[in-house]
């Protein structure tokens, strides 16, 4: 696990972190459909790919990556999917995690083993050392929804981004699916929020150029 610590006196965001993360402390949540229909033709399952895309994405850029570890600012080299894994008989979930690779096909093999070890262990964080360099993804297969918010009152030196998951629904022909986007507007604005999922969404169209 890597993480730069960041020069704040050349930092080019400075003047806004200060604002978002001191004067005006800020999160914010935007919800989209995004367009699987490829996804699933391709045979592709749902969970771990989405994981695979969004982790992707996440280490592309570095505003998804920026943390206060610490009680610096800096930048993980790497962040790595930490997801919610449900289990009926106890109305419980447990957080697994997978470790990234950029190749689909490791990752989900990743994904697997993971799940065949830990997947029906119960408790919050059954598979052993988790590391910080994580972000959180859950999934709420039981409802769709066009708005999802989390509170995090005490969370503001909390700079990483969340990802909640719907139920997919039919629309005009199309397979939609609810992503909901929590970050802190310290780190991350607006432009960078669209730019993910746009990116997502390219990624959704063509599965087959990372193993769809």
């Amino acid at each position: 696990m890597g993480w730069t610590k960041i020069d704040r006196r050349a930092w080019k965001r400075e003047e806004f972190f200060r604002h978002y993360h001191e004067d005006a402390p800020c999160f914010y949540s935007m919800t989209v459909s995004l367009d699987v229909t490829r996804l699933r033709a391709a045979g592709l399952r749902l969970y771990p790919a989405m994981l695979h895309a969004l982790s992707t994405i996440v280490n592309r850029h570095e505003e998804f990556r920026t943390a206060i570890v610490g009680g610096a600012v800096g930048v993980y080299d790497v962040l790595f999917p930490c997801y919610t894994v449900f289990h009926p008989e106890t109305e419980t979930f447990s957080n697994l995690w997978t470790a990234y690779r950029p190749d689909y096909a490791g990752f989900l093999a990743a994904y697997e083993e993971d799940l065949r070890l830990y997947g029906h262990l119960e408790g919050f964080a059954p598979k052993p050392g988790t590391p910080e360099n994580i972000f959180t993804v859950s999934m709420l297969p039981w409802a769709s929804f066009e708005g999802f918010h989390l509170e995090l009152p005490r969370g503001n030196d909390y700079l990483l981004p969340i990802f909640t998951m719907g139920r997919m629904h039919a629309r005009d022909g199309r397979t939609l699916l609810p992503l909901a986007l929590q970050v802190h507007h310290a780190v991350c604005d607006g432009f960078h929020a669209c730019r993910l999922v746009r990116e997502a969404q390219e990624l959704l169209d063509a599965p087959e150029a990372w193993g769809g």
